[in-house]
């Protein structure tokens, strides 16, 4: 397995997504999540396919947030999403970035607790966004 800080491109990211069931979106915004990405760490194949990824999107300061921590299904539990993660972790560390935070998928939260993560409070859990609609972007929008 080889890994890298090199992102992939959008046509892989897109198969990625494809197929691990994580959906399906524009080339063109792959293409922008990628560019504004602060930090992607790539895994590949010995054959130079990606079969798992991560991405940090960061204010470059404070803060960093783990998004599209993906892993292929031939690839999972052979550590590929753990060094992905250790990776980004460190990296983040490196730049001075030492708020490192994620929102895990469901039935995930044991493998980030298992890469040195812990579950935020009861009384802090965080929150999303109940409308995703351009109505919650106000009526000035």
């Amino acid at each position: 397995m080889h890994f890298s800080l090199e992102p992939p491109t959008p046509a892989e990211f897109a198969a990625l997504y494809a197929e691990t069931g994580w959906g399906e979106w524009p080339p063109d915004a792959l293409e922008r999540a990628l560019a504004g990405s602060w930090v992607v760490c790539a895994a590949r194949d010995d054959n130079g396919a990606l079969v798992g990824m991560g991405r940090l999107i960061s204010d470059g300061a404070l803060h960093a947030f783990v998004t599209e921590m993906i892993v292929a299904g031939a690839a999972r539990g052979a550590g590929v999403g753990a060094e992905i993660l250790r990776r980004l972790v460190a990296e983040a560390h490196r730049r001075g970035v030492r708020d490192v935070q994620l929102f895990a998928a469901r039935g995930r939260a044991g493998f980030y607790e298992r890469n040195g993560f812990v579950r935020r409070p009861p009384e802090g859990p965080g929150m999303d966004l109940a409308d995703q609609g351009d109505a919650a972007l106000g009526p000035n929008s």
